[in-house]
């Protein structure tokens, strides 16, 4: 059992780095996306890049988020069109929570938004000061992961006090 608490920059080693190492599974949720950066070799890369490269290798991708996308989100996400059938995503704008949980087996869940000032390469002086727990525990990812699950099932969509906010209704 291992549980670690990270800060800042250490997000982006225990969140990002272990997602591209995903075999079966990787669910994301967050309340806020954008089209955030990661390294690549000398250089940078959408994120989205690391998603596609999971579908490609049939990894089960869900992205769970509370309002749509920016233009620059949509502009990259159209460059990738095996995400458009190959990764699951819902919309609920009550999700306030942040979590990453890979193959049932390592998990995250913190402050961090998917979002270059929440987990990715930006610079230290223009980062969002952030704090998370990553964690190999099984009983807290199983907690985890029924409170993504829930959501994701849609089970508040009946009494949600939030309809008139929501898009696209689960149900």
């Amino acid at each position: 059992m291992s549980i670690q608490f990270i800060t800042n920059e250490e997000l982006y080693k225990y969140v990002i780095e272990p997602i591209a190492q995903a075999k079966e599974y990787v669910w994301i949720g967050t309340a806020d996306i954008k089209d955030l950066h990661v390294k690549s070799q000398n250089s940078v890369k959408s994120f989205l890049s690391i998603l596609d490269s999971l579908a490609k290798k049939k990894v089960l991708i869900r992205l769970l988020h509370a309002k749509e996308p920016g233009p620059n989100f949509q502009n990259s996400f159209d460059k990738y069109p095996l995400l458009w059938s190959n990764m699951e995503r819902q919309l609920c704008p009550r999700v306030h929570f942040k979590h990453v949980i890979i193959d049932g087996t390592y998990a995250y869940t913190g402050s961090a938004n998917l979002t270059g000032a929440g987990l990715g390469i930006k610079s230290k002086n223009r980062r969002n000061f952030e704090a998370g727990i990553v964690t190999t525990d099984a009983l807290m990812i199983e907690s985890i992961m029924n409170q993504f699950d829930d959501i994701w099932m849609g089970n508040h969509c009946k009494n949600c006090g939030r309809k008139e906010f929501c898009s696209d209704p689960i149900l």
